[in-house]
């Protein structure tokens, strides 16, 4: 089931010092559901996540835990980011490491050609280090320190005070690179999205770019310089690498050809170093930029970006444990605008569940199986003659199949599942309308009800399919009891951009009962 299109996603490779919180799981769960459309549609996809294992920040942590760095890598990797995916289901192809060897192996080649085409040289440079964000901060980036920072310079974004360093570096020129990133975001406007992203990667090329320092030399944890060993890589040009080193930089580059370039889907607060150094890094040593960067937004606690230093970090765990990972992947990308900002509580969590999935869905699910059991012996009736009403049934579903199919495209993931629930709303209604429980009463009828319950039954048989890259528990139970895995075989098979097509489902198809799909959750009172 191939199309021949090639489609590669990644995430940001997460810091392993950071305890995964629901913003990383946001990350996870919206990339996943997009490499799941694409797989299922025939496309030769592939999906990329990992973590950022070098750095100071790791460097400090693991000796304050006196451990070395890699055993503190390795202990979170196992203890927290790999159960993370686990958790919110996801179906990743790789999971990259920047402690991988062969990654390691292909920065250095990187890094040497770099220097080797003259595009890195040797230099001084003295400026604040914030050592949490990994990276030197322009004075517009720094406050007046507060409380026990009082006459310090804090980061705006960790409100720890930053370190005046000066040291003897190596810089990459990417000053030389601006006029081209400029010609790049005017000749391909979707290359950064959402557009506020790129208006603001734009006016900031356009301030002049400064040449990046690219070495440390004050610590030893990360990938060394492969000219000067006594230098370190910093870690942002290790770690934007990974994208090509995880699909065959240097080590095969038939593969690379296949997958690259990439979709790459980042917080926004990691733009700059996505959009302006990666494309630039690529450019200089004549690979092709990224395929598009698109950064989505942050989620609110309480009207504040999510922080574990701030305590408003949220465990993913905290939801799914109550709500299940369907639930999760649902609600956060069916409530939140792709690309802006959203707020979550537990309250707008749980009247949505109820309302759209339990109400909604769920119980559309329900009572659809359980009239053809009570009406039709479970056994899938064949369709007569349709009327407005059924054919309005399969416009419908045709039309939210390509309206979200071309969302997807756009990575506009709220107006995709909201092309589905048309599908949703409309069978609550048609059923309603039709009212096949008084239908079952009047044996002239039978046709009319037959009708009714393969036209309700077959738009389940689409919603299964076109839902089955966000609630991939409970569509596959669906599948399973409209007698759709025994006459179409499975789920994952089905081509997503061919749901819409009408009739798939046949007649004589045995339907068996449906446990509820999302049970009623009570809110322990806080």
């Amino acid at each position: 089931m191939s199309s021949g299109r090639s489609f590669y996603i990644t995430t940001p490779i997460f810091y392993v010092n950071d305890a995964p919180h629901i913003g990383h799981a946001y990350t996870e769960a919206a990339t996943d559901v997009l490499s799941r459309w694409h797989r299922q549609a025939g496309d030769d996809t592939w999906s990329l996540t990992g973590t950022d294992e070098h750095g100071e920040k790791i460097l400090r942590t693991a000796v304050a835990n006196g451990v070395t760095p890699k055993e503190w890598a390795d202990r979170l990797v196992a203890e927290s980011w790999k159960p993370l995916l686990e958790t919110i289901d996801i179906a990743n192809d790789d999971f990259i490491r920047t402690t991988d060897p062969h990654h390691e192996r292909n920065v250095r080649a990187f890094l040497q050609k770099l220097y080797d085409d003259g595009h890195i040289y040797a230099g001084e440079y003295e400026g604040y280090y914030c050592v949490g964000c990994e990276e030197y901060k322009q004075p517009s980036e720094l406050l007046d320190g507060t409380g026990e920072y009082e006459g310090q310079l804090v980061c705006a974004i960790h409100s720890k005070p930053v370190e005046l360093l000066r040291e003897r570096n190596y810089f990459f020129r990417m000053s030389a690179f601006a006029d081209r990133l400029l010609a790049l975001y005017d000749e391909q406007p979707d290359f950064v999205q959402p557009d506020s992203a790129r208006n603001e990667i734009v006016q900031f090329v356009k301030q002049g770019l400064n040449d990046l320092s690219i070495s440390r030399s004050s610590f030893d944890w990360g990938v060394k310089v492969p000219w000067d060993e006594s230098h370190v890589v910093y870690v942002w040009f290790d770690a934007l690498l990974n994208y090509a080193t995880a699909v065959g930089l240097s080590d095969d580059m038939e593969e690379f050809a296949r997958r690259w370039p990439a979709t790459h889907v980042v917080g926004k607060d990691i733009l700059r170093f996505h959009s302006v150094i990666w494309p630039a890094m690529l450019m200089a040593a004549g690979l092709d930029v990224p395929k598009q960067i698109f950064a989505h937004g942050w989620l609110l606690v309480g009207g504040e970006k999510m922080s574990k230093s701030k305590l408003t970090g949220i465990a993913p765990r905290e939801i799914t444990d109550t709500f299940g990972s369907d639930a999760f992947r649902y609600y956060f990308l069916r409530a939140i605008a792709f690309g802006q900002d959203g707020s979550f509580s537990w309250e707008d969590l749980h009247a949505r569940y109820h309302a759209e999935l339990a109400n909604g869905f769920g119980n559309l699910a329900s009572r659809v199986i359980a009239m053809v059991g009570r009406y039709v012996d479970g056994v899938l009736p064949e369709a007569t003659a349709p009327t407005a009403a059924d054919e309005e049934i399969q416009r419908i579903v045709a039309e939210a199949t390509n309206v979200a199919d071309a969302a997807i495209d756009r990575l506009a993931l709220h107006e995709a599942i909201g092309a589905v629930w048309t599908i949703v709303d409309a069978l609550n209604g048609y059923i309603t309308e039709q009212a096949p429980w008084v239908l079952a009463k009047d044996e002239a009828q039978r046709d009319r009800l037959a009708t009714v319950l393969y036209t309700a039954t077959e738009g389940l048989r689409a919603l299964a399919v076109l839902l089955s890259p966000v609630l991939t528990k409970a569509t596959p139970v669906l599948w399973s009891a409209i007698g759709a895995e025994e006459t179409l075989g499975a789920l994952r098979d089905q081509p997503i951009r061919d749901a819409g097509r009408w009739g798939q489902l046949p007649a004589g198809a045995t339907v068996s009962p449906l446990e509820p799909l999302f049970p009623r959750i009570e809110l322990a009172a806080s």
